[in-house]
């Protein structure tokens, strides 16, 4: 019994303790894996899912490189930082293969819908996040509240609404 009044404790300190806040932060990373399961159990295309899971590996691999780069900088290098990308991805669909997750349930252009996904979405995600480096006010600030958040999840969301057109109408 004494230890769930502990459990509710280390629950209350961590929420009540302040941290680093990240633009790619693992709370968020774990609710978007949720949300993949979630979806390929509700009947959602694996092409759409992909697109989703492809953001996902994204953020990972900019929040894994964020926290190998507080410890040497030299992975905040543009060329590690994008060998770090391509690294997750590869060993990802690497891992999707070897264990079968990818099931052929058609293809797009020649690729299974979940591999065209993923693909479609990290690449996507990678250039949006280049883009957030952009669009700044001149003094480096952000012109509205959750601008980078916005606009990644918006992306995403444009490319999810694509790809569903593309299938349905398309192809």
């Amino acid at each position: 019994m004494a230890l769930i009044p502990f459990l509710f404790t280390i629950l209350i300190l961590l929420f009540t303790t302040a941290g680093v806040v990240s633009a790619h932060c693992p709370l968020c990373a774990a609710g978007a894996g949720a949300g993949i399961t979630l979806s390929r159990l509700l009947g959602i295309d694996d092409s759409i899912t992909g697109i989703w899971v492809g953001a996902f590996l994204g953020a990972i691999s900019f929040w894994t490189q964020k926290s190998l780069g507080q410890r040497k900088k030299v992975f905040f290098h543009p060329f590690v930082g994008f060998f770090l990308y391509i690294l997750v991805f590869v060993s990802t669909l690497w891992s999707f293969y070897k264990f079968n997750v990818v099931v052929k349930h058609g293809d797009i252009f020649g690729i299974h819908k979940l591999t065209f996904g993923i693909i479609l979405g990290g690449g996507v995600f990678y250039l949006v996040d280049k883009l957030n480096k952009y669009l700044l006010k001149p003094d480096g600030k952000v012109f509205f509240p959750y601008q980078r958040m916005v606009v990644s999840l918006g992306s995403m969301v444009i490319l999810s609404i694509f790809v569903y057109i593309l299938i349905n109408y398309y192809i």
